[in-house]
């Protein structure tokens, strides 16, 4: 597998470090997670049942576990010895703890100078907010993506997942490879930074390219494109559907998929922008057509056109379609408690793929094959074990 060889030291929790840890681990990386005696809070959050938290277990499958108290002297100095052998160190603490416990890249790199250091943080981990405590919900709403979520007769509205989370943790993942990669270069390690707001901004794409251009703040067009029109969701005789003719091409074969050639050549939507600046009577229109079949035959219809559409799936829907299920996006975790099934990987290799090598760790299940590789003996590990340094 491509990152087979690569140790990675995980003292993330929650969402954030945990998926980008997850998508290391994915293609081989060896993930040894670092999880205070209680556990990663993320074991008691959300849907419990006679099944282990299955958030818990899509976020850590492919990991280790081993469980330290971090307050404990002797805890920090697991971690150093941890480090001295390890390529990649991933936190998502609040900026200036790791650094508090001796643990901050300043102090570890002096321990493993090649060491690529990764903090996930709320703003970044200097500036006037770095003391703030983030979550996702405030991630969305402080770096504009709320302010251009929803329609403008109602509130700004957050996503339905947490977007800010995953960004981070996929941007830190993207950091990390290219400081490895500089470490093949320069055999020098590196700090790198992924912060959740900062992430969020850098996908508000047209949103903040049109601010930039124009110095208007963009309106809140809901399930319409601001660019594009017609875009969006249009009623059927059944269900709704969503349609996107981005382009020209796919303009002119929606009008005569719908019967609307005359549109063509109209002085009030033969141009892109005409159709926006009419965009209430150009959905009119779509809708009042769109109407008279049932989805499934218009989804038959315009891709046979050649004009993107797709039908609004809920998760029974889409876990159950034949495109998902062919892209092995469901998989199942063997735990203990009984399988979990989770999505599956969404980079696809066709040489060295991603592969579930083992499922998510019981706390501390792997406590003591860590330390022994880590140069304890029998005895110390005995000692950490009765003093409660480990568990």
């Amino acid at each position: 597998m491509p990152l087979t060889g690569l140790r990675v030291v995980d003292l993330t929790r929650i969402l954030s470090g945990p998926f980008c840890s997850m998508m290391l681990a994915d293609f081989g990386a060896e993930v040894i997670k670092v999880e205070p005696k209680r556990g990663d809070d993320l074991r008691r959050i959300g849907i419990m049942g006679d099944c282990e938290n299955p958030y818990f277990v899509n976020m850590n499958r492919n990991k280790r576990s081993i469980a330290i108290d971090l307050r404990a002297d002797q805890g920090k100095e697991i971690i150093r010895r941890l480090v001295k052998t390890a390529d990649v160190l991933i936190e998502n603490y609040r900026p200036g703890v790791m650094e508090k416990m001796g643990l901050g890249y300043g102090d570890l790199k002096k321990i493993n100078p090649g060491l690529i250091y990764a903090a996930i943080s709320g703003f970044g981990k200097t500036g006037p907010y770095k003391d703030r405590p983030a979550f996702d919900f405030i991630a969305q709403a402080m770096s504009g993506f709320m302010s251009v979520t929803g329609t403008e007769d109602m509130e700004p509205m957050r996503a339905g997942i947490p977007l800010t989370d995953t960004i981070a943790g996929l941007y830190a993942a993207f950091g990390i490879l290219a400081a490895l990669r500089r470490r093949e270069q320069t055999g020098q390690g590196e700090e790198v930074q992924a912060a959740m707001v900062d992430g969020m901004i850098s996908m508000l794409g047209f949103a903040s390219s049109a601010y930039f251009a124009t110095g208007k703040l963009p309106l809140r067009t809901g399930n319409d494109q601001m660019v594009v029109s017609p875009y969006g969701v249009f009623q059927t005789e059944d269900r709704p559907l969503a349609v996107a003719p981005s382009t020209e091409k796919t303009w002119l074969a929606l009008c005569r998929v719908l019967g609307l050639e005359r549109l063509i050549t109209d002085p009030e939507f033969d141009t892109n922008e005409k159709r926006r600046e009419n965009r209430l009577e150009m959905n009119r229109m779509v809708n009042e057509k769109t109407r008279s079949l049932p989805r499934d035959e218009w989804i038959k219809r315009f891709n046979e056109a050649g004009v993107p559409c797709g039908p609004i799936n809920n998760l029974e829907e889409v876990f159950s379609d034949p495109q998902v299920l062919h892209q092995e996006m469901v998989l199942e975790s063997p735990q203990p408690t009984g399988p979990v099934k989770m999505p599956g990987f969404p980079v696809k290799m066709t040489e060295a793929p991603a592969r579930l090598r083992r499922p998510s760790p019981q706390l501390g299940e792997h406590t003591r094959e860590i330390l022994k590789e880590a140069g304890y003996d029998l005895n110390e590990i005995e000692q950490f074990i009765q003093a409660d340094v480990v568990a």
